[in-house]
């Protein structure tokens, strides 16, 4: 008797096997110029399956093939229905992609048997904004195995969000539809890597160990396989159990599976060495980054923090990801410094301070303290403190420290006064009586502040800064700018700023600067106003999105137009050059190209030119060319172009050459030129010519840059 018991549960597992394998049954794909044999009424679905976006539409992804079911057809007002023929039920499931509006019973699809709708689903959106991606959906129709049904999808919505999309019905044994799923890791070692597919469904995941929350963010988690790796830091969290959740996941998601340990970051035998990859400009190991936040010097080692999303090549999950360096040419990615608050409060742009006379009372050891400022969505203006050499931040108890309509705290010390200024973005009205200004607030203890000013006509990421004219330190003007960088010239009493002139002087002209910020707390010995912008440049086929701009000088200097900001590349460049070649006193005659056969892929080009009688003086540096057009006394590279007069018949200029950018400095930084482009990788050819007439090289030295990651 028992052994006729145990061959019927072994039956019973087989015949289950069995029924999840029979294969599925495809209702409809939708890939036919028509609908086929499915009927419609009214007007919204159109005359056949839609291919993809329809016009005046959002994006719609998720869709699998080329066609899709779309109610989107000449607009949100149209309405109607598509009807399929009878179909028998023969599996447990019945899954498809669905989308759009979520209007039960006006945007819907319904599953009817004998008339009646036994089955029904409707899109996520139900208000502005929202995503037009298409997620699997399934029905468990496991009572209604055998039975006749047809398929009705309807559009009876007009206005937003009046229409539904669907694609790829298919009869199943296996279910399709996300759902929450859990997974529990005993930490043995450092990192978890997590996969990432680009443009896959995002999904929430959160780590946590015991009551606390490690972490809490969007992925794009790889179904399959991977376009990277990114990682999690668990340093702290060795030998304890960790629990991964995900909000909703795919049945067939091998996401969560595909979540290990290693002791080392993904990729780390490769790291920084990948096609892509800037060799002498600051990127994250993996993951977005866009500004640079908290630029802060302390005991040797330069700071640059930053707008991170560590889990993703896309901007979201803001954190203020952490590299140093002890000579800005050369950096180390540290772990994270700033999380965010909560899921979906993230930590925006701000700076640090060293707080070397303790005015806020948070030093607790023998560290100066490191202020951290920066806009915490959900809260306003907050304040977090390191006593560890900015390795980790601590968030005030009283935060926030000021609560307004804007966000990008920039703290100075004001030594005349003996305070804190906050320099912030700030707003005020909507629309067309929307004004956008910096806020200058003033502290004693970094946590109570008090509005003194507003300076009208700046956007996000502001700055402020004194420096000397020309050198002189008996005079100076204060700088004033935002995120593009046009600035002004003035005066600061440490609560007002008076600028010099009513209008802003262009500083970039370039296409990959925004969101720069100087360096505060430098020496005295060293004094030197140093400058790092966000890049603006990445590469679809890299683990890592965006680099930061090489690190730059600023001066004021006096010019034919008045004093001007200038910038120039720091001095420390020179600790990267390799080879170099110079030629000097050459002439260049129409089409002669003396640097024929000289290659190099990463460069430091300076150089003097005399443009004589020639129209133009052209460098070609691995296929992208400079041009100075000698007539018009203009500076161009691909579509920008800026003045530049020759001084006393010269032109001087400098150049960087990394793979993902050119960065070109004209007459001692007078012009500044950052261009973000993608260098073709077999292209290392280098030329000069004079076009129109002659030209004479005064001087120009070639380096060869070696690259700062190499081990």
């Amino acid at each position: 008797m028992r052994s006729i018991v145990m061959c019927a549960g072994v039956c019973l597992g087989l015949a289950n096997v069995l029924v999840a394998d029979e294969p599925d049954i495809v209702i409809a794909d939708f890939e036919g110029a028509d609908y086929g044999d499915w009927t419609t009424t009214g007007t919204a679905f159109g005359p056949g399956p839609a291919r993809g976006t329809l016009p005046n539409q959002m994006d719609v992804s998720g869709y699998e093939g080329q066609g899709l079911v779309n109610s989107y057809f000449k607009g949100d007002n149209a309405t109607g229905t598509l009807t399929s023929p009878p179909l028998t039920i023969q599996r447990r499931y019945i899954n498809f992609l669905l989308g759009g509006g979520r209007y039960p019973g006006e945007t819907c699809i319904n599953l009817l048997v004998d008339g009646q709708v036994v089955r029904t689903a409707t899109g996520p959106n139900d208000r502005p904004g929202g995503t037009e991606r298409l997620d699997w959906y399934t029905w468990d129709v496991q009572d209604l195995v055998g039975q006749q049904a047809v398929i009705q999808i309807v559009d009876q919505r007009q206005g937003g969000w009046g229409h539904i999309n669907v694609d790829q019905l298919v009869q199943s044994n296996r279910k399709r539809q996300a759902e929450p799923q859990s997974r529990r890791l005993v930490m043995a070692q450092r990192y978890l890597h997590l996969p990432v597919r680009n443009g896959a469904a995002v999904v929430r995941m959160k780590v946590t160990v015991g009551n606390t929350i490690v972490d809490d963010f969007d992925i794009e988690l790889a179904p399959g396989a991977p376009s990277f790796w990114a990682f999690l830091d668990m340093a702290q969290y060795q030998g304890q159990e960790a629990v991964i959740e995900v909000d909703r996941l795919p049945g067939d998601s091998q996401g969560l599976a595909q979540v290990r340990q290693d002791d080392a970051i993904p990729g780390a035998a490769t790291l920084y060495q990948e096609k892509y990859r800037p060799q002498f400009h600051f990127s994250p190991c993996v993951g977005w980054n866009n500004d640079p936040n908290g630029l802060v010097f302390y005991k040797g080692e330069w700071h640059l923090y930053f707008q991170h999303n560590p889990y993703g090549w896309n901007w979201g999950n803001m954190h203020w990801g952490h590299a140093v360096s002890t000579d800005l040419v050369h950096w180390t990615q540290l772990p994270i410094a700033i999380y965010p608050h909560q899921f979906g409060d993230w930590a925006f742009s701000g700076g640090a301070v060293v707080d070397r006379d303790n005015t806020a009372g948070f030093k607790s050891g023998t560290e100066d303290v490191i202020v951290a400022s920066y806009t915490s969505t959900g809260r306003g203006e907050v304040i977090a403190y390191s006593n560890d050499r900015g390795r980790t931040f601590a968030d005030y108890e009283g935060n926030p420290v000021v609560k307004h309509q804007g966000r990008d705290p920039k703290i100075i010390w004001y030594e005349p006064g003996q305070h804190w200024v906050m320099a912030v973005y700030d707003e005020e009205g909507a629309g067309d009586q929307l004004q956008q200004r910096i806020a200058f607030y003033t502290s004693t203890d970094l946590k109570s502040w008090t509005l003194q000013s507003k300076l009208d006509r700046y956007f996000e990421c502001p700055e402020i800064f004194e420096l000397p004219v020309d050198g002189n330190s008996q005079n100076t003007r204060w700088v004033v700018y935002a995120a593009d960088g046009a600035y002004q010239l003035g005066r600061f009493d440490g609560k007002t700023f008076t600028p010099d002139q009513p209008e802003k002087t262009r500083f970039n002209w370039g296409n990959c600067f925004y969101a720069s910020q100087t360096y505060s707390n430098v020496p005295p010995e060293d004094g030197r106003r140093i400058q790092i912008a966000w890049g603006q440049i990445g590469h679809p086929d890299m683990p890592f999105n965006q680099q930061m701009n090489f690190p730059v000088e600023l001066t004021l200097r006096t010019t034919e137009e008045g004093v001007r900001l200038c910038a120039n590349p720091v001095r420390e460049v020179s600790r990267l050059h390799g080879k170099s070649f110079a030629l000097e006193r050459i002439m260049l005659t129409d089409g002669a190209n003396p640097l024929a056969g000289k290659r190099g892929e990463l460069l430091h080009i300076q150089a003097v030119l005399e443009p004589g009688d020639a129209q133009q003086v052209v460098l070609d540096l691995r296929g992208a060319q400079i041009v100075y057009d000698a007539a018009a006394q203009t500076l161009s590279c691909r579509d920008k172009q800026a003045p530049l007069p020759a001084v006393d018949g010269c032109v001087q200029l400098e150049i960087l050459v990394d793979r993902l950018s050119i960065e070109i400095f004209g007459n001692g930084g007078r012009i500044y030129m950052p261009m973000g482009m993608v260098l073709d990788v077999d292209n290392t050819s280098l030329g000069i010519t004079a076009q129109g007439g002659t030209a004479t090289i005064r001087s120009l030295t070639v380096h060869e840059m070696q690259s700062a990651w190499r081990r």
